[in-house]
């Protein structure tokens, strides 16, 4: 099978080398691979880190502190750099690149997301290699929600932003082991994953690279994004030789993470990007079965559990009792008000409340659910 949209996520062990600068050998054969796609006429996205690193070799700072502020003049410094970089590398081919930086805030807000959606496929149809990474100049995570935190999530976020056809994560890990190779000699690289559970997240992990903030555990956390909106994913070693080329084709390598069966709308691909979602809701087996096989409305009857402070209107998420994701949708009730009818039957709700905006606590036509495989 070929794939036509790609998005290819590159990240800085890769682009380093493990040196702490960016190698130009690396980063030439990258760019050779993915000008030959493009001359072939896929549409290419590259989500690139690597900018932090390139700050601190052009100031010349050997210690790698990991406060934010240190960081964020790292990125300033760094980005047009990487820019630089790319940009010449790519200009050897004929090919022109453009650069957006991106972070939650930017696409949290529906019409925000919108406007970079349109964004990017315009500069698709105009045959541009659009560069994207994290604003980490701006961006900040001390409030907790500002940031994506790795460029794992960045890049199934554009995955899903431009309805791509396939994400390409490469790394310095040849893909998803059975267990830690470094720890474990008879741990076998896993081929296929048609299903993220609960057994593929133990097996990642949380172990994170030196130099990078995306460990296998976020790798597994954005395989779960893309491929729940259409996406297929391939995490593999960017030093594999044509490793792009290789996944572009349809050819084995790495580890393939099979998409959903359809693609979805983009309303619901927003509503399953977690970026803007306010709350939880933990529901029972009946409200579960329910939603997932007779594609019913979430009525307050069958919430367990209210999380987090929301209002209505805003995006929550629903998990099972085992902690599983099922999806997410746009409450019609705030989280005060779910606390108070949470386990009720729809037509007790005015009595409790004093008022009611309709019988579901999520109506249906707002919902998405993950297509979850048994």
């Amino acid at each position: 099978m070929q794939y036509n949209r790609i998005v290819i996520k590159v990240g800085t062990n890769l682009l380093t080398g493990g040196t702490g600068k960016l190698d130009g050998k690396v980063m030439a054969d990258l760019v050779r691979q993915a000008a030959y796609l493009h001359a072939e006429g896929h549409e290419l996205i590259i989500v690139s880190s690597g900018a932090v690193a390139a700050g601190r070799e052009k100031l010349g700072m050997k210690n790698r502190r990991k406060d934010i502020p240190f960081k964020q003049v790292m990125a300033s410094v760094g980005q047009s750099r990487l820019m630089l970089t790319y940009d010449e590398l790519f200009k050897k081919y004929g090919v022109t690149v453009a650069q957006a930086l991106l972070t939650r805030a930017d696409l949290s807000d529906r019409a925000q997301y919108l406007n970079a959606r349109n964004t990017l496929l315009a500069l698709i149809d105009l045959k541009v290699v659009c560069i994207v990474n994290e604003n980490d100049v701006v961006c900040t995570d001390e409030l907790g929600e500002l940031k994506f935190g790795d460029n794992d999530n960045l890049s199934a976020m554009v995955a899903n932003l431009v309805d791509a056809d396939l994400l390409i994560i490469l790394s310095d890990v040849k893909g998803l082991y059975s267990a830690d190779p470094q720890q474990n000699p008879d741990a076998k690289l896993i081929p296929v994953v048609e299903k993220i559970d609960e057994r593929i997240e133990e097996i990642a992990g949380g172990a994170g690279s030196s130099q990078g903030t995306g460990g296998m555990a976020t790798k597994i956390e954005a395989a779960r994004l893309a491929t729940s909106s259409g996406v297929s994913v391939i995490i593999a070693h960017g030093l594999e030789p044509n490793v792009i080329l290789r996944a572009a084709t349809g050819k084995r390598t790495g580890t393939f993470f099979v998409a959903r069966d359809s693609k979805l709308e983009s309303r619901q691909r927003w509503l399953l990007s977690g970026l803007c979602s306010m709350g939880k809701l933990i529901l029972d087996k009946g409200a579960v079965t329910a939603l997932l096989k007779k594609n019913k409305s979430l009525l307050p009857a069958g919430i367990v559990k209210v999380e987090g402070d929301f209002n209505r209107g805003d995006v929550i998420d629903f998990y099972d009792t085992d902690k599983n994701p099922l999806g997410s949708g746009i409450t019609n009730y705030s989280s005060a008000d779910l606390q108070k009818i949470k386990g009720t039957q729809s037509s007790k709700i005015a009595g409790i409340l004093g008022y009611e905006y309709g019988d579901e606590a999520v109506h249906r036509n707002n919902l998405v659910l993950l297509q979850l495989k048994g």
